[in-house]
């Protein structure tokens, strides 16, 4: 758990149980916050994370979500290297 207050009435994240038990349990974070994590990660899929960023054409290298504010040389990659690099990751 993180420290400190969830929020401002003085609840710690300690407060909250893992797993479902945060969702459906007795002890479970309040509707209204559980709301706002799901608006806030819908905004995140729709507007943030899209796999066409920058410039790129849909379906041209699903999974990239840079977004411009990374880059470790990927470009400047030959295609050998970049599939050498991604069964890499993949086997990890």
């Amino acid at each position: 758990h993180l420290s400190g207050d969830i929020d401002f009435s003085g609840d710690s994240f300690d407060s909250y149980p893992n797993g479902i038990a945060a969702v459906l349990g007795p002890d479970a974070i309040p509707s209204a916050g559980l709301g706002q994590i799901v608006l806030f990660v819908g905004f995140l899929e729709l507007f943030v994370m899209k796999d066409s960023a920058n410039g790129a054409e849909p379906g041209d290298f699903p999974g990239d979500f840079r977004n411009g504010a990374l880059d470790f040389g990927w470009d400047t990659f030959d295609e050998e290297t970049k599939l050498s690099k991604r069964a890499i990751e993949l086997n990890n």
